[in-house]
C-alpha cells in the first residue's frame, strides 16, 4: 500500500472523532443576560460535557426573535446549529405577522421542551383595587383604569389579557412597551394602571408594596407569589403560560434529534439547573421531541381563535 493510500486511511477513521468535536452553536434572539439566555448558558454547559464537545451560546437579538429563527432555517440540518426560543416565535409570530421569513412548522424540528413560566397581572400603587373584582368594577366605572402595559405588541400576555378583559366583560386599552423595566416605571409611576408580565417581573415590587399583583394565569399558583389566586381561583375560566424550547433545522436526522434532546433534558432535570431555573421563576419541563411538537401545535391551536378575534396584526 502506497503511503498515500495509508495516509488517507488514516484520516477516514478520524473523521467521525473530528465530527464529534466540532461546536454546537446555541442561537437566542434575545439579549444577553434575561432568563432566557441564563437558562441556555446553563444547558450548554452541561451538554459540553455529556456530548463532549464544545456548546456555545450566541445571542442574536432583533424583531422579536426572528433574526435567530430565520439563521436556524439557514443553518444546515447536522446538529450543530439550535435555537433556545420563548413560544412567541412559533406560536404567536406565525399568526400576527403579515409575513414572517420562516414557517414555524415546516422549517424547525422540535428538539426539547425546557420550561414553563406564568403571567402575573398587577396594578400601580395609585389604583384602588385590591382584588380582581375591585379592579373590573373600577374599570367599569372608568375606563381611565382600562389603561395597562405589556412588554410588547403581539406578545402572550398581550392576548391573554385580551381573553381576560372578554371573560370579565370590560374593555382593557393595551399600550405595548419596549421592555418590561420601561412599562414598570410608568406603572409605578402613576402614568398607566396595570401590568401584564411574567410572574418573575413582578413578585419582587409585589413583595416590597410598590404594586400589587391580583391574578396569576397558571392551573397552580405561582411558586414565587404563593399568596396570590389564580384568575381561575376567582372565577375567571382561562389559564395560561408561557415556555421556552429547543429547535434545530428541519431535516435534521432523527438520530441527531434524539441525541441532542437527551442531553438538554438531562441538563434540565439535573438538581443544581433546576433550582437556579425555579429561582428565576421558571418551572423546569425536560421533555422530549414528540411532547414539545404536540405543545407547540396545542398552543398554536389555542390562542389562533384569540388572536384572530382581536384583529391584531403587525407589519414586518
Amino acid at each position: 500500500m502506497s503511503r498515500m493510500s495509508v495516509l488517507l486511511l488514516a484520516l477516514s477513521f478520524a473523521l467521525p472523532a473530528a465530527a464529534q468535536e466540532k461546536t454546537v452553536r446555541f442561537l437566542v434572539g434575545f439579549p444577553a443576560g434575561a432568563g432566557l439566555d441564563t437558562m441556555t448558558r446553563l444547558v450548554a454547559e452541561k451538554m459540553r460535557v455529556r456530548l463532549g464537545q464544545p456548546v456555545v451560546v450566541e445571542n442574536r437579538p432583533g424583531a422579536a426573535g426572528q433574526i435567530a429563527m430565520s439563521a436556524l432555517k439557514a443553518a444546515p440540518a447536522d446538529g450543530l446549529t439550535l435555537v433556545m426560543t420563548p413560544l412567541v416565535t412559533v406560536v404567536t409570530a406565525p399568526q400576527v405577522f403579515a409575513k414572517l421569513p420562516y414557517d414555524a412548522f415546516a422549517d424547525f424540528t422540535p428538539v426539547a421542551h425546557t420550561a414553563n413560566f406564568l403571567f402575573a397581572f398587577g396594578v400601580g400603587p395609585a389604583v384602588p383595587a385590591s382584588s380582581l373584582a375591585d379592579y373590573v368594577s373600577l374599570v367599569k366605572r372608568d375606563v381611565k383604569f382600562g389603561n395597562y402595559a405589556s412588554a410588547g405588541a403581539g406578545s402572550l400576555p398581550h392576548f391573554f389579557s385580551l381573553l381576560f378583559a372578554d371573560t370579565a366583560g370590560i374593555s382593557l386599552n393595551h399600550i405595548a412597551y419596549k421592555g418590561t423595566a420601561p412599562a414598570l416605571t410608568d406603572l409605578l409611576g402613576g402614568q398607566i394602571a396595570a401590568f401584564i408580565g411574567t410572574a418573575s417581573d413582578v413578585a419582587t415590587q409585589h413583595k416590597a408594596g410598590r404594586l400589587r399583583v391580583l391574578a396569576t394565569s397558571g392551573a397552580r399558583r405561582a411558586r414565587e407569589l404563593p399568596e396570590v389566586p389564580t384568575f381561575r381561583e376567582l372565577g375567571f375560566n382561562i389559564e395560561g403560560s408561557g415556555w421556552y424550547a429547543a429547535y434545530a433545522p428541519a431535516k435534521t436526522p432523527p438520530e441527531t434529534v434524539d441525541r441532542l434532546a437527551s442531553a438538554i433534558v438531562e441538563a434540565i432535570k439535573s438538581p443544581d439547573v433546576r433550582e437556579k431555573l425555579e429561582a428565576l421563576g421558571m418551572e423546569p419541563t425536560g421533555l422530549g421531541p414528540a411532547a414539545l411538537a404536540r405543545i407547540h401545535k396545542s398552543d398554536y391551536d389555542k390562542w389562533g381563535p384569540v388572536i384572530k378575534a382581536s384583529g391584531f396584526k403587525l407589519a414586518n
